[in-house]
């Protein structure tokens, strides 16, 4: 599904405009965003949680040249289902 399909479909689900319903989806994932980027997480009850995990330093090697090659640490966002989502699935 493409954000235009999710537009028209809160649009659909809900009565607002398409407009505004991309106004609310940018909001919302504006909210998600600001809450991770300072370390939150973001449990939502049903679908899933958001939150921000490290990744320590490591060696990797290029594939091409088989050079051994640091990768810096980093943070990266995960996403862990919650069991409602999970039940629709299968």
């Amino acid at each position: 599904m493409k954000k235009v399909e999710l537009v028209e479909a809160v649009a659909t689900a809900t009565g607002l405009t398409k407009t505004d319903s991309a106004k609310a989806i940018d909001a919302t994932l504006e909210a998600i965003t600001g809450a991770l980027a300072k370390g939150d997480k973001v449990p939502l009850v049903g679908f899933g949680t958001f939150a921000v995990s490290k990744r320590a330093a490591r060696e990797g090697r290029n594939p091409r040249t088989g050079e051994t090659v640091k990768i810096a640490a980093r943070k990266a966002v995960t996403f862990k289902a919650g069991s409602a989502l999970k039940d629709s699935v299968n």
